[in-house]
């Protein structure tokens, strides 16, 4: 039997790890890259189709891909001050973004893609084929996984310290990772913690092999206690550079390329995944919104309260408007079964790329934002509003009534 609150899509008791990336990390550098060459299209042509991709590698930026657009701006230019922002302006951190070669070469979208996407009317077709999931639960204020969300405030702190001077080694490239124990489908404590945080020469011991315990000792007290200090013990293992140092760092010890941090940018690995990356990709790419709105779904549906767990898959034909397949697993949670309720997203939600695009505002330049601490749970997207609760239980009374004649549906609503 199934205890009350309980999740019903992982074991009671458990340990569960999510893992997250500093923005300095290779693979989020191209990422924010890759969006902000879409977001500076987007500012001059909202109707961009862009699909960029880009790799970084020891001295050399290569930025790729597929555009069709009526902006103009320097491409080099923004990479290099993207670069100086994120950190790698110098040789010691891995990548010296104002000397590195920028390599351009873009050339227009497949006409092949292009006339099964616009359509008459208005009307736009899907963009690629392809599922999408996205994912809530109530093991957070933001109706995320905790895991995912422990990881990303640490990789978050980890770069606000370094750009702060408040440990002044440290270099853009970093990662972090959580273990966190679940009892009885609840979180209790933090297990594991992980940081590798890259850094000078400086805090390097003597013979060379090691970071000095006093710099992990300050990263543990700058980075990790003010995150996850609350959920530690006397049994929580911190380790920090587990290989010894972290002073080969960026680019200069790992090629970076675009759509390679998956599983960061959604659910931290507590959800299923479609396959599909977002960055550097227009929102006709079903890829990027029908993802966005997968989360819009399940979010609204957790906090109608028809569900404590939600996840939904939305299924799409390039060049067809409507999502070939919708479907809602609550997890044995929802207060509605579940082809009910995949009745009810396709009635209340617009799921055509329009209708997405349309109604969560999608062709703003807003997307080099995303590129880094993860897409989801962030209450400055369009996709993390909870505006559909009250369309949605209406409706789900509507399709419960002659089910329920005791007065036993209830709901409890989340606040966001």
């Amino acid at each position: 039997m199934r205890k009350e609150n309980a999740m019903s899509m992982y074991p009671a008791n458990m340990f569960f790890t999510s893992e997250s990336v500093t923005e300095g990390h290779p693979d989020k550098f191209c990422d924010q890259i890759s969006d902000i060459v879409l977001d500076e299209c987007l500012k001059q042509d909202p109707l961009s189709r862009v699909a960029c991709e880009c790799c970084v590698t020891m001295g050399l930026l290569a930025v790729m891909g597929e555009v069709t657009t009526s902006a103009m701006f320097d491409v080099a230019k923004v990479v290099r001050e993207l670069g100086n922002e994120v950190g790698y302006t110098a040789p010691k951190f891995g990548f010296d973004v104002n000397t590195a070669a920028v390599v351009r070469t873009i050339h227009a979208q497949s006409t092949n893609i292009s006339q099964g996407v616009t359509r008459e009317g208005g009307e736009i077709g899907a963009g690629d084929q392809g599922l999408m999931f996205g994912y809530a639960c109530r093991q957070t204020d933001e109706l995320m996984p905790l895991p995912i969300m422990l990881a990303h405030q640490l990789a978050m702190k980890l770069s606000e310290v370094r750009k702060q001077n408040v440990l002044p080694y440290l270099g853009p490239d970093g990662k972090t990772q959580v273990t966190v124990e679940y009892r009885d489908g609840k979180p209790v404590r933090v297990d594991y913690v992980v940081i590798a945080a890259s850094h000078t020469d400086e805090v390097v011991t003597p013979d060379g092999k090691f970071t000095t315990d006093d710099a992990k000792e300050e990263i543990i007290d700058k980075v990790v206690q003010p995150v996850v200090g609350h959920m530690t013990d006397n049994e929580t293992t911190i380790t920090v550079n587990g290989t010894g140092k972290f002073v080969v760092a960026g680019p200069q010890s790992d090629t970076g390329l675009t759509g390679r941090k998956i599983i960061v940018d959604t659910y931290g690995g507590w959800s299923v995944h479609g396959g599909g990356a977002f960055s550097g990709k227009d929102p006709t790419k079903v890829d990027r919104s029908g993802g966005y709105m997968g989360r819009y779904v399940a979010k609204n549906i957790v906090a109608a309260g028809l569900a404590d767990e939600c996840l939904v898959q939305l299924g799409y034909c390039i060049g067809l408007v409507d999502p070939v397949s919708v479907l809602v697993n609550s997890y044995g949670t929802g207060k509605l079964p579940d082809e009910v309720l995949s009745k009810l997203v396709r009635q209340v939600f617009p799921l055509s790329p329009k209708g997405i695009i349309d109604h969560l505002d999608l062709r703003r330049p807003i997307y080099r934002d995303t590129a880094a601490y993860g897409h989801f749970g962030r209450k400055e997207f369009s996709w993390e509003r909870v505006d559909a609760t009250e369309e949605l239980l209406a409706k789900a009374k509507n399709a419960s009534a002659g089910k329920q004649t005791d007065g036993s549906f209830h709901s409890q609503r989340h606040e966001d």
